[in-house]
């Protein structure tokens, strides 16, 4: 279960309008009040039959021990209602198993209401909270000026997207990708695979050595418990990849493996907060769907991404959303691209999600936003369905723990910013300066 019984009786009309808000049908609300309530039902029924079976039983002994013959009619009467309690029980048990799981199922789709304040709709409900850096325009001055002080007369070149300058260099190889795999699996080889690696360590070494993240290295399945804890199913099956023959899933995100390391697990409060960095190969089936920007690296369905995963007291998360994002930020702030972050509206947040904010870069050869990590604090909703519990004093009860993640960062749209911010007339690209000791160079330049 994700929502919670208890919460379901006491809030149904504040569930149901979320899953209004989210786009999703309120009905399967009123359909697991219902079941519950034939659940306490049958409960009781089975209660009060067991009471009457255990004292006609009873009842038979003393009668026999009074002298009573053991095959007269009034024990024989007794061992009538006796009987047929014990079938009506064996009934009870067995439409009760159903409604047990109907329960369970029914809340599994039940989706996580939105915080009070997020705002109601679709993306244009989306709020702009913040932006950082310089929205470079397409169109750039030869010299290098931008704004208002460039000349009108000045010489200008154009920026190119990412895919006609990672062509020049060499660093891309789309269409032997798609021979090997089809549409939506790139291939990298010489500096783009180098600048793969360069961002990937970069990203792990900033989390783990600045801010106190452990690193994990998970695997790139996982089985249907994992992807039922975190949300993916029975929401998301669709856009998985699934290995059939063996019950098990690639990986969309490290979220998935990383968040059920802990699953049915108890935390002590001297534990907490843990917080993981984790890259792993993400792989969604619903990327570049209905020919939408499959040009270049820009929708794909495998990709390279660091995670970040919380596990934190409840009365942490608001914070720990806030100190997540930031490291995210800071990531880009370092490379020197500009991005905005958004709170996201209730139907563009997600199934699983309380509260989600999306960091874009600004990529001025394609003049888009493009998403590069998505932060989100799911409160309890992920804990109750895998089991994270944390006990606030030492020996006692558990309570739920509240879990986070956000990406630290996806990979082909921050390199594809890269390559459009710091792209020049020549075809080269200048490397940012974080990035430089890891690759060893300070530009991208085309072979020969």
């Amino acid at each position: 279960m994700s929502v919670g019984l208890q919460r379901l009786r006491d809030d149904a009309p504040a569930i149901r309008q979320g899953a209004i808000d989210k786009g999703e049908d309120p009905s399967i609300v009123d359909a697991a009040l219902a079941a519950d309530v034939r659940r306490r039902e049958l409960l009781a029924e089975g209660d009060r039959l067991k009471a009457e079976r255990n004292t006609a039983s009873k009842s038979i002994g003393e009668a026999i021990r009074a002298g009573a013959d053991a095959n007269g009619p009034e024990t024989a009467a007794l061992k009538a209602r006796s009987t047929e309690a014990g079938e009506r029980i064996a009934a009870i048990d067995a439409e009760l198993a159903t409604v047990e799981a109907t329960v369970d199922d029914l809340l599994l789709r039940i989706p996580n209401p939105a915080d009070l304040d997020v705002p109601i709709g679709g993306e244009e409900a989306n709020v702009t909270i913040r932006e950082w850096g310089a929205q470079l325009p397409r169109i750039q001055p030869l010299s290098g000026e931008v704004g208002a002080d460039a000349l009108p007369d000045a010489p200008s070149w154009e920026r190119r997207a990412h895919w006609d300058v990672a062509a020049g260099l060499g660093i891309f190889d789309l269409e032997r990708g798609a021979k090997i795999a089809g549409s939506g699996f790139p291939v990298y080889r010489g500096l783009g695979s180098a600048l793969q690696r360069a961002l990937i360590s970069w990203f792990l070494d900033v989390h783990t050595r600045e801010n106190g993240f452990t690193e994990i290295w998970p695997p790139a399945v996982v089985n249907a418990a994992s992807a039922r804890g975190t949300g993916q199913i029975p929401d998301k099956e669709d856009q998985m990849y699934v290995v059939g023959r063996d019950d098990l899933y690639l990986v969309p995100t490290a979220e998935v493996p990383v968040t059920n390391l802990h699953r049915d697990e108890i935390f002590e409060a001297t534990e907490l907060p843990v917080r993981y960095a984790a890259y792993s190969p993400c792989f969604r089936r619903e990327a570049g769907a209905a020919g939408k920007d499959t040009r270049g690296i820009l929708r794909v369905h495998q990709f390279d991404k660091v995670e970040m995963v919380l596990f934190e007291r409840p009365e942490a998360s608001a914070a720990a959303l806030e100190w997540m994002t930031g490291r995210a930020e800071d990531l880009l702030q370092r490379l020197g691209l500009a991005y905005r972050v958004l709170l996201m509206a209730t139907r563009e947040m997600g199934f699983t999600q309380g509260r989600k904010y999306d960091i874009e870069v600004w990529a001025p050869g394609v003049e888009r936003w493009l998403e590069v990590s998505s932060c989100s604090n799911f409160r309890d909703y992920q804990a109750r369905r895998m089991a994270v519990r944390y006990r606030p004093e030492p020996g006692g009860r558990p309570e739920l723990v509240h879990t986070l993640n956000g990406s630290g960062l996806a990979l082909p749209r921050v390199v594809a910013a890269i390559i459009e911010t710091f792209q020049n007339p020549d075809g080269s690209v200048v490397v940012p300066d974080v990035l430089q000791p890891y690759l060893g160079r300070a530009e991208l330049r085309p072979p020969g």
